[in-house]
């Protein structure tokens, strides 16, 4: 019998159908015939309890027991928690969303980043605690999206000298778009790690090589720069030196995913409003281990695409590295806060555990920022993922233009060498205000500014 078979008898829930389906397999080996298992299969949906023992129908009808008192269970009492939130310049739209998400059954704690804007579910620069489940929209659609910077010991003057040789390395090693692939597949030990850790991603090894070593659509990009440490950094003197920054995620295999436990969340609980229905959770002693795997899995993907990325401009440019951080802002951690395991939900946030090191962007003109984490723990250990948008993709298009945002890069002495009008430096809030706003959660350590940015060409899908 097929899923839909099964589920127009009344068998509904991930486990339950997966159990149905093992029942139908050992069947025959029962001696029963199909229409006396379809007979049995709808009782057991209608009087589950009658079955219990019963040698093949036994396990399936605990399971159906099982799913009826979780939907019962107090953990659909919604109450609404306090948060903290960073910054003055976050609409009430947004608010509105964090409270929703703070009244969840599931949250022990919250915080909003200066950044912050609605997104689905969990608003962009949205940081929430859970107990016990994990949500697949609030880790985000683009899962393990990240950012990585490498600093080269390079002459600072290069960028001036030879702009037209850094703008082909650019044109020429990196791909962007929603269908962006290479025509010869990237090598990373990633494509060796085990991708049958979920039946979604065991269908997605062959689409995620091919895009091995690429970006994203929206506002993924990667861009030349000077960076200037305001310090000694280590073993790197104070002064300024050529970085490489990229921005982007999990690509087509990261959005499958989401989607594919997204549904899957949203099935085990179809009697959340609606208003919620994009919180749906997953329970990480049952489904979400299965999403914590795929999740990982997708977190060490985005992590190689970055590191493709930039291997092939270090082979262009040559001179050695000096130095090179990443860190994802659409991710899931386990984590202890006010002295309990949680999950900790980043959509849109960096990681600020004291002494941890971040890179927050800002935008095709605006500075980026290399940040220390101090670890202020009613932020839940987190900062702002970049600037943040002040406006919609929409908005942004209809209020610019192609020559108005020459002009600015312009001024600014970028070489834009592709974008869309949606990733307008107008339609994003003020970088420095957004780090003053959070200075008690990160402090600054050098600062990187844009020389040389590529982005998905206009009229490309967001997928961020």
């Amino acid at each position: 019998m097929k899923k839909k078979d099964l589920e127009q008898l009344g068998l509904t829930g991930h486990q339950v159908l997966k159990e149905a389906i093992k029942v139908t397999s050992k069947s025959r080996s029962f001696g029963v015939r199909k229409k006396q298992l379809k007979e049995d299969l709808a009782c057991i949906a209608q009087t589950p309890e009658n079955f219990l023992h019963h040698e093949l129908y036994g396990l399936l009808a605990n399971e159906i027991l099982h799913e009826r008192q979780f939907l019962l269970s107090p953990r659909y009492v919604f109450e609404p928690k306090p948060f903290e939130h960073w910054g003055d310049d976050i609409d009430s739209q947004t608010f509105s969303q964090m409270e929703d998400a703070c009244a969840l059954p599931i949250t022990a704690a919250a915080a909003l980043m200066p950044d912050a804007h609605l997104g689905y579910g969990l608003p962009i620069g949205g940081v929430l605690a859970t107990r016990g489940a994990v949500i697949p929209y609030a880790v985000g659609v683009d899962i393990a999206c990240r950012v990585m910077m490498t600093v080269f010991d390079l002459p600072i003057d290069d960028l001036r000298r030879k702009r037209a040789l850094y703008e082909d390395i650019l044109e020429k090693k990196t791909q962007f778009g929603i269908g962006a692939k290479w025509k010869n597949k990237k090598s990373h030990s990633v494509m060796d790690l085990d991708w049958n850790v979920s039946p979604r991603t065991a269908t997605l090894k062959d689409i995620a090589w091919g895009q091995l070593g690429t970006s994203g659509s929206g506002n993924h990009f990667v861009e030349f720069g000077t960076v200037k440490f305001l310090n000694q950094f280590g073993e790197i003197p104070e002064g300024e030196y050529i970085a490489v920054v990229s921005h982007s995620g999990s690509r087509g295999a990261g959005a499958r995913v989401a989607q594919y436990y997204t549904d899957l969340a949203q099935k085990l609980h179809p009697t959340l409003p609606k208003r919620y229905r994009h919180l749906s959770w997953l329970p990480l002693d049952g489904e979400g281990q299965e999403y914590w795997q795929a999740m990982e899995l997708m977190g060490a993907y985005a992590s190689a695409n970055h590191h493709v990325i930039h291997r092939e401009i270090r082979k262009a440019c040559g001179g050695s590295v000096l130095f090179e951080i990443e860190n994802h802002h659409n991710f899931a951690w386990k984590e202890s806060h006010g002295g309990e395991e949680v999950v900790v939900h980043r959509k849109g946030a960096t990681p600020a555990h004291r002494g941890t090191l971040g890179y927050i962007p800002g935008t095709m003109v605006a500075p980026g920022f290399l940040v220390e984490g101090l670890g202020n723990e009613t932020s839940l250990c987190s900062s702002s993922h970049g600037a943040g948008r002040q406006m919609s993709r929409k908005k942004a298009k209809s209020t610019t233009t192609l020559h108005a945002l020459k002009q600015i890069v312009r001024e600014h002495g970028v070489s834009l060498l592709s974008a869309g009008l949606d990733e307008s430096p107008h339609a994003y809030k003020d970088i420095l205000r957004v780090m003053t706003a959070q200075s008690d959660l990160v402090r600054i350590l050098a600062r990187f500014d844009p020389k040389i940015v590529k982005m998905a060409p206009d009229g490309e899908l967001a997928e961020d």
